[in-house]
């Protein structure tokens, strides 16, 4: 059994290649990087980049599940898993209020917009911008790039509710971050885990 998992860093290969040996270890995971679509669609989704990410989800034989926020809701559209929305699901069943964080401004609205669609339009969120420490992760920096930013989350976290880390890039954060009162949560497994379900729903 496979899946393909399309990414828009090589960073993110490794984090679902451990979480897959931990829980479906023989399930096969293709990786596929698409950097230069992250780097288009953060000057504004156009038509011809739709188009490109729909026609490479919809010419996969297995099932996708897409990494990259950005392009999420692109490639849903086409039939792929949005890594993210697992993760609004699992804020909703906990409930408010919620920190919204996020790491790239083209990433806010997609993701404000798909939290509200899970927890409803009047909830209480909070937007945490954390585009300062962006520069860490395209640089390699990945532990100073998660401490940097779990300082942060640190210092505006709630007493209650939960914190959203809106990128599967933030998902380290979550690690350094355990004793706080609100529990943090990233998507990278919760993604997984739900792509995983399609694909041994869809295997005879």
């Amino acid at each position: 059994m496979s899946l393909t998992l399309l990414h828009s860093a090589s960073a993110h290969c490794a984090r679902f290649d451990a979480i897959r040996d931990r829980i479906a270890p023989g399930v096969s995971l293709t990786h596929e990087v698409r950097k230069a679509w992250l780097t288009a669609a953060q000057g504004g989704m156009s038509t011809a980049l739709a188009e490109d990410i729909q026609a490479w989800v919809g010419a996969q034989s297995h099932p996708v599940l897409c990494t990259c926020t950005t392009i999420g809701a692109v490639a849903e559209a086409a039939g792929a898993v949005r890594i993210d929305r697992p993760l609004m699901d699992a804020a909703a069943k906990i409930g408010g209020p919620y920190v919204l964080a996020f790491c790239l401004d083209s990433t806010r609205a997609a993701s404000e917009a798909l939290l509200r669609e899970a927890v409803g339009a009047d909830a209480e969120i909070h937007l945490l911008s954390l585009t300062k420490h962006w520069a860490l992760f395209e640089k390699g920096d990945l532990s100073g790039f998660e401490a940097a930013m779990a300082a942060s989350i640190n210092e505006a976290a709630p007493s209650e509710g939960c914190v959203v880390l809106a990128q599967a890039s933030m998902a380290g954060a979550a690690e350094l971050l355990q004793d706080l009162p609100a529990p943090v949560l990233s998507s990278p497994e919760l993604a997984l885990r739900a792509a995983l379900d399609r694909l041994w729903s869809t295997t005879p």
